[in-house]
C-alpha cells in the first residue's frame, strides 16, 4: 500500500496498467501507463505499472481510492488495436458469466473479487467506480514487443485516460473524439 496522504475533497484515482509484457500486446496497459508517467497528472491521480501482480492491485486498492481506471489488453472481436471503455459492474456485484479479460494469473475481475473480500475484513471501501480502457490484441503470444496496430492506440488510450481523470467526474471525458469503441458492461 502506498500510504501517499491525500486531502479529503480531492477524489482518487489509480491508474492501474496491467498485463505481462513477455506476451506482445498483453503489455498494452504496462506500455500506456509508462507513456501516461509522461504527462501532469491531477492531484490525487495515480498512474501505476501493476504488471501481472493482481493481488498488489487489489491491497493498493484498500488505500482508499474512488475510481479505479484499468489499463489492458482485451479481446472482444474487434479488429486489432479497437480501444474499448467497459464500466465493469460496481465492486460487490455479482460478475457477469466468463470474464471479459483474460491472460492473466488473476483477471481484473478476480482483482475486484479479492478487493471486496479484502473489504469486508477491513471495513475499507472499494472504489465507487471502476473502468477498463481495453484494446483489442493482435497476439498474445510469447514474444515482447506490441504489434502494429496496438502500438498505434498506446496514444488515443493514453489521450482518453487524461481525459477521463482531467473531466469533472471520471467517465464524463471532455474530448469530442471518443475512442473508437465504447462498450458498456455491468460486470467484468
Amino acid at each position: 500500500m502506498s500510504g501517499t496522504p491525500h486531502r479529503e475533497d480531492t477524489a482518487r484515482i489509480l491508474v492501474a496498467g496491467v498485463g505481462n509484457v513477455f506476451l506482445g500486446d498483453d503489455g498494452f496497459g504496462v506500455e500506456c501507463v509508462r507513456v501516461l508517467r509522461e504527462h501532469q497528472l491531477p492531484p490525487g491521480v495515480e498512474a501505476v505499472d501493476f504488471g501481472v501482480r493482481g493481488v498488489h492491485l487489489a491491497y493498493q486498492l484498500l488505500d482508499g481510492y474512488d475510481t479505479l481506471i484499468l489499463v489492458d489488453a482485451t479481446a472482444r472481436g474487434g479488429a486489432p488495436g479497437s480501444l474499448y471503455l467497459i464500466e465493469a459492474g460496481t465492486p460487490g456485484a455479482e460478475a457477469s458469466q466468463g470474464a471479459v479479460l483474460d491472460g492473466h494469473h488473476m483477471s481484473p475481475d478476480a482483482v475486484l473479487a479479492l478487493l471486496d473480500t479484502l473489504c469486508a475484513g477491513t471495513g475499507a471501501r472499494p472504489p465507487r467506480r471502476a473502468l477498463v480502457i481495453g484494446c483489442e490484441p493482435l497476439f498474445v503470444e510469447e514474444g515482447i514487443g506490441l504489434s502494429g496496430p496496438v502500438a498505434a492506440a498506446v496514444p488515443d488510450a493514453v489521450r482518453w485516460v487524461l481525459d477521463l481523470v482531467q473531466s469533472d467526474g471520471p467517465g464524463t471525458a471532455r474530448s469530442e473524439t471518443p475512442a473508437p469503441t465504447v462498450t458498456r458492461s455491468h460486470g467484468l
